[in-house]
């Protein structure tokens, strides 16, 4: 199967550097396996892909395998907001108490040995395969464990990346603006406005645009595909020390936080003056 007949690879092979750098960190935290496939873009396939991540795990030093560690969640207790280790954790879900307490003291002995997370390929096993493989591995010797987990690794990445490469796009939301002044009667033109996203509990940026002489701005980009909630934040500051002569603005910034679903338009105006302010969702 070719690059161009999988559009999760083609997008991958296509973007530019940080994008594909940020997409590459969601799959593992090793900052050397990271640079590693970038650099070895384009792919022609999946399977190419696939190997080149088990080349870059097998040659991690200790270090690097340490940080891949320290970014995955111990079993039973994913990061709150990590959709991607709480499904793969899927089988921890509704655990009896007695057996999802002996998981988290295994989880601690293990650590306690070995001086990492226990990492394991947890996709598609049950709650009982997972204590199972605790109390199996607790007892290796450090030097083969880390071997063990190396190989853990690598399963978890091509999983991930198998994922990443062939999946499609999916509908975004995307937002527009516009400015205006109630206390002087028109338009607020030149008001700088930053739009973030909030994806799996954690805020980005998205983009910033400047409002036109009709106080519009609907030139910011969509939102991520996964974004739940979405913020614009307004430099009113300048333009309201302007209307006052070179007053001080009593509203510097005018921040709005509000929820977004895929595949919707969010129009939210702002109508400012020197005193007060209020948003809301237009059309």
């Amino acid at each position: 199967m070719t690059s161009s007949s999988v559009p999760g690879l083609t997008r991958f092979n296509a973007a530019d550097d940080g994008a594909a750098r940020a997409a590459l960190s969601e799959v593992c935290a090793s900052t050397a396996w990271v640079e590693e496939l970038l650099r070895g873009r384009p792919y022609p396939d999946v399977g190419a892909l696939l190997a080149a991540s088990d080349a870059a795990v097998a040659r991690l030093d200790a270090a690097g395998l340490d940080e891949a560690l320290a970014g995955h969640p111990p079993i039973g207790r994913p990061t709150p907001g990590d959709a991607v280790s709480a499904g793969e954790q899927r089988g921890m879900t509704g655990a009896p108490p007695a057996l999802a307490a002996e998981v988290r003291e295994l989880n601690l002995a293990y650590r306690e040995r070995f001086g990492h997370v226990f990492l394991v390929c947890a996709t598609g096993l049950t709650a009982e395969e997972l204590r199972d493989a605790l109390r199996r591995r607790i007892g290796n010797p450090p030097d083969r464990e880390r071997e063990v987990a190396r190989a853990e690794l690598a399963r978890i990445n091509r999983l991930r990346l198998t994922r990443l490469a062939e999946s499609t796009p999916t509908e975004t939301a995307t937002v527009s603006t516009h400015v205006l002044d109630t206390a002087a009667g028109r338009p607020a033109a030149g008001v700088t406005v930053a739009l973030t996203a909030r994806t799996r509990g954690a805020w980005s940026a998205v983009g910033t645009a400047e409002t036109d002489g009709d106080g519009r701005c609907g030139g910011l980009p969509a939102l991520p595909g996964d974004a739940t909630h979405a913020r614009l934040r307004f430099d009113v500051g300048p333009h309201l020390s302007r209307e006052r002569a070179g007053g001080a603005a009593f509203f510097p910034e005018v921040t709005a936080v509000f929820a977004v679903a895929p595949g919707e338009h969010y129009h939210v105006p702002l109508l400012l003056s020197p005193f007060g302010y209020s948003v809301y969702r237009g059309s």
